[in-house]
């Protein structure tokens, strides 16, 4: 689990995650990990039966702060649960997260391209999709996604998209 003293949440601390994220609009697929099976609440939505495998988590940062605030948000532990994500955060790991800088948002592209890769399926309708008409914005994985499989179906949908960036929790400060 990690600390809060390790990625400082706004109301804590004025200092960012990290950075090597900029603070600028952005669209991520957080990577999470499980070791174990149960349910979590995902408050009004309902229930997931979490399950040992691999949850993205696909969203955007528009708002003050960007990428940076929004990442550092999600990968510190939520004192007070605010989106879907923070629900599920209690009860996994962050492994790593890919990200593009873009004023566009390509939110929704990004879930078409994660839901179409081998071996992906939806865990929870409406998880982070509530504003949309995407099935899910959360997705499993029994092994772990291929980035560069990702990639390759973002370009194929648009060749113009922007560089696909890595933020490998491994990274993080001891």
């Amino acid at each position: 689990m990690l600390r809060a003293k390790v990625f400082p949440s706004r109301v804590n601390s004025p200092q960012p995650f990290d950075p090597m994220v900029k603070p600028e609009p952005g669209t991520y697929a957080l990577m999470l990990a499980s070791s174990k099976a149960a349910p979590v609440r995902i408050g009004k939505l309902g229930t997931l039966q979490l399950q040992p495998g691999f949850y993205v988590y696909i969203g955007s940062a528009h708002g003050p702060g960007g990428l940076r605030a929004r990442l550092g948000h999600h990968l510190a532990p939520a004192s007070r649960p605010h989106w879907h994500i923070d629900y599920l955060r209690a009860h996994v790991a962050p492994e790593a997260v890919w990200y593009c800088y873009d004023r566009m948002s390509w939110e929704h592209q990004w879930a078409k391209c994660i839901g179409m890769l081998p071996g992906a399926s939806i865990p929870l309708a409406g998880f982070g999709s509530s504003d949309c008409t995407c099935v899910s914005h959360l997705f499993f994985f029994r092994s772990r996604p291929s980035r560069m499989a990702f990639v390759r179906s973002l370009r194929a949908l648009d060749h113009r998209h922007p560089p696909v960036r890595l933020y490998s929790t491994a990274r993080r400060p001891r």
